[in-house]
């Protein structure tokens, strides 16, 4: 199964030309700020927004050619979760996902036993009889995601999944999201605005801006190297994967982080560059992670300057042209990184 799509169309002041391509198990984020054009993209692969130019190809089909080609959303192997999740409050979580197969004609029998299959998939099983206001934030979003995946879609759509928790829910929902994902068929193309929710359950991103796509490619490799001042503050955080025991989390360029959260197994752990301050000196004080290392790269970016540091855990600081002049640093230059174990997000891969 793969995605290829050419979107061109305009609605209001945005003029929307973006191309996304995703493959089979893949998840792409679109990312970018309100009105770059996000869930504009996300409508037209929907079928909810026609194109004016372009394609949109899944598995070589053609759903939408920008002229004599729009396949309704109905008949699209397509599948929508909306931020707001769209459930409906008089209904049970059972007869919630099951309306999504009920409207593509599915018999009643037939539409229930899915949707209570898709529940379990979700861990929901025990709440089939629930109505939505009686559910958690959390639990209402996997019963909107149950809904989307009780359709077996060849597409599956999120937009901003998590923007509807609290921020003590999201952590926790991310990372059953995550594991849920990876258990999907097909392509799942995620929009958000949030780094976080892009670098813990996407495998590549997909950058917009004003409509247009800005930058393209892994996180890390974003994060290393943002091609403008507004990608470095939009993605502009660390990425570092290792294997985690306890409070302790092994990387395998040969470093360790000591991170606030206890956790074990495979993990990728997350930190801004303005958390990581750099040293001529060995620093005393606070922070857990204090590594030696060498300046391979000055980036100024504005009132910033972004700082790649080479040491037992690659990374990138972000200090201020005042800071940088106080230290005297240059490419090649040694310096020391300081980075508080609080600073540092840490969950599965």
């Amino acid at each position: 199964m793969s995605l290829d799509a050419q979107l061109g169309l305009r609605i209001g002041t945005l003029d929307l030309d973006v191309g996304l391509r995703a493959r089979t198990g893949e998840t792409v984020a679109v990312i970018g700020p309100n009105g770059a054009g996000k869930t504009t993209a996300l409508r037209a692969l929907a079928g909810l927004a026609p194109i004016d130019n372009g394609y949109i190809r899944l598995d070589g089909e053609t759903l939408d050619d920008g002229g004599a080609i729009n396949v309704p959303p109905e008949r699209r192997s397509v599948a929508v979760v909306f931020q707001d999740y769209l459930l409906f409050p008089h209904l049970t979580a059972l007869d919630n996902v099951a309306f999504g197969l009920r409207s593509r004609g599915v018999g009643r029998n037939e539409a229930r036993r899915a949707a209570r299959s898709a529940l379990e998939r979700v861990g929901l099983d025990t709440v089939a009889d629930a109505r939505p206001r009686t559910l958690s934030g959390g639990q209402r979003q996997r019963v909107a995601l149950a809904r989307a995946l009780a359709t077996e879609p060849a597409l599956l759509l999120l937009d901003e999944p998590l923007a509807a928790l609290d921020q003590s829910a999201r952590g926790a929902v991310r990372r059953e999201l995550r594991q849920q994902l990876s258990a999907v068929t097909g392509v799942r193309i995620l929009v958000t605005h949030d780094p976080f929710d892009a670098a813990a359950l996407a495998d590549r991103l997909v950058i917009v801006e004003s409509g247009r796509v800005v930058q393209t490619g892994l996180f890390a490799e974003i994060s290393a190297r943002p091609r403008s001042a507004y990608v470095a503050d939009l993605v502009g955080v660390n990425l570092v994967r290792g294997i985690a025991d306890g409070n302790r989390v092994q990387i395998q360029t040969g470093g360790a982080l000591i991170v606030a959260t206890a956790i074990s197994g495979a993990v990728s752990t997350v930190f801004h560059p303005r958390a990581v301050s750099l040293h001529a000196d060995a620093p005393t004080g606070s922070p857990r992670n204090v590594m030696a290392g060498h300046v391979t790269g000055i980036e100024r970016l504005g009132d910033r300057v972004r700082v790649q540091v080479a040491g037992p855990i690659p990374m990138v600081a972000e200090v201020t042209p005042a800071a940088l002049a106080d230290l005297a640093l240059v490419e090649g230059s040694p310096v020391w990184t300081a980075l508080k174990a609080t600073d540092i997000t840490v969950f599965p891969s």
